[in-house]
């Protein structure tokens, strides 16, 4: 019971936003129309980089410090860091608004300072604890605010940046109750100028965070360079289905991770992995191929008249579903039971090579279809890489390894922000 308690709290706390994405899509695609979908899909691109900017996507190496006698330390270091870098990017977000950025450049500082505000939260001491419960309630409180200032504020002021703007006040209830659940349970904050060692322990893993939400929610912001809006728009209604059906898959591999690492000793444990690895690709198949023929109803339902041209990029989207499927189940369950958890960069300089290139040949041909192929082939590249390092990769020693209990908490992997699309 309490595995099933713990991988629900995960596929509601880290993906569950998506509940709440599937009701709100209508209304924005309805106000806005394929530009100004395109455009808030730049938005959003840009939230996850300013997101993971902001809290130097370290958070889980500092989860990992939270029963360290200088806590205090680390707490007021991390605090200044990241208030500091959300004032950069409040800056420039006044001095590009001064200046008349509109368009895609606007809705990058938009989505920038957006994502910001929810990396200011105290969350990282919450999971640190093992408070999965009250992180995933303080969230979820974020995310019904973030629908009703919605429907309340988007009909009467219909713009991208008015969307974005929801978003990025939604999270400052969950930024809130984090701040006065660790004020009372740990105490005030003591900020300090002492920030060395935060920043040395941040940089590698900052380094490839970005690598990782570059070629996956980022993605968007580099592809607007190549594309307009209204293409843009196109595809970020395909793929914001695709990533909700996902949603829904990579939970499986935090679920097999303790079986994993119980029986990570046993003899046939190499065909265990196997055995897992083709019933996670057989429920993604299936998964893949209902949305393929159920395409043109959803498009139709979800997005109304205009977005008929993502039903095709739809049905082609779909099929990532196994590629992130297999990457999911190979970095939550087979690589800590081998104990191997060094492959993640790798991976992400995969993904990035792979969408650099499609982002190349895109810029030539103007088509979302590049797009949308380079997407596919960048998954399937990443996921190839993994399933190679990890059926390559030595049994671990018959004493298994300590299973995390949770996927952000200390110990536990870094997993590809491609499915993790938390914030």
């Amino acid at each position: 019971m309490r595995l099933l308690r713990d991988v629900l709290l995960v596929g509601f706390g880290t993906y569950g936003q998506f509940l709440v994405t599937l009701i709100t899509l209508p209304l924005t695609a309805r106000l806005l129309g394929a530009e100004g979908v395109g455009l808030v899909a730049v938005g959003m691109s840009a939230y996850f980089l300013g997101s993971v900017l902001v809290d130097l996507g370290a958070t889980q190496y500092f989860s990992a410090r939270v029963h360290d006698a200088d806590l205090p330390r680390v707490r007021g270091a991390y605090a200044v860091v990241r208030a500091a870098i959300f004032g950069a990017l409040v800056v420039a977000l006044a001095v590009g608004w001064s200046a008349g950025l509109h368009g895609a450049p606007r809705m990058l500082l938009v989505g920038a300072v957006a994502g910001g505000i929810w990396s200011l939260s105290e969350d990282w001491l919450l999971i640190g604890h093992g408070r999965f419960g009250a992180s995933t309630a303080y969230q979820a409180a974020g995310r019904v605010t973030y629908l009703v200032i919605l429907l309340l504020a988007l009909p009467r002021f219909p713009t991208p940046e008015v969307a974005l703007a929801c978003l990025g006040a939604s999270s400052s209830v969950t930024v809130a109750a984090t701040w006065i659940d660790a004020e009372r349970r740990i105490g005030r904050l003591q900020p300090t100028v002492a920030v060395g060692s935060v920043l040395r322990t941040a940089a590698p893993v900052l380094a490839s965070r970005l690598l990782l939400t570059g070629y996956g929610q980022g993605g968007a912001a580099a592809y607007s360079a190549v594309l307009n809006a209204a293409s843009l728009g196109v595809f970020s209604a395909a793929d914001r289905l695709v990533r909700a059906g996902q949603s829904v898959l990579d939970p499986i591999g935090f679920a097999l991770l303790p079986r994993m690492v119980r029986r990570s000793g046993d003899a046939d444990f190499d065909r265990r992995v196997h055995r897992g690895a083709v019933g996670c690709v057989a429920v993604a198949v299936v998964a893949a191929a209902a949305i393929t023929v159920a395409a043109p109803l959803a498009v139709r339902v979800v997005y109304g008249s205009g977005f008929e041209q993502a039903v095709d990029l739809l049905r082609i989207m779909a099929w990532i579903l196994p590629a992130t499927t297999l990457t999911s189940y190979v970095t939550t369950a087979v690589l800590p039971a081998r104990r191997r958890t060094s492959t993640v960069f790798t991976g992400a300089v995969v993904g990035v090579a792979t969408a650099g290139i499609a982002l190349a040949i895109t810029a030539v041909t103007g088509s979302v279809l590049t797009m949308v192929l380079g997407v596919l082939v960048s998954e399937w590249a990443v996921a190839t890489w993994f399933v190679v390092t990890a059926l390559r990769s030595p049994r671990p020693p018959s004493t298994p390894a300590v299973a995390p209990t949770h996927p952000n908490s200390p110990g536990a992997p870094p997993v590809p922000t491609t499915r993790e699309v938390s914030r």
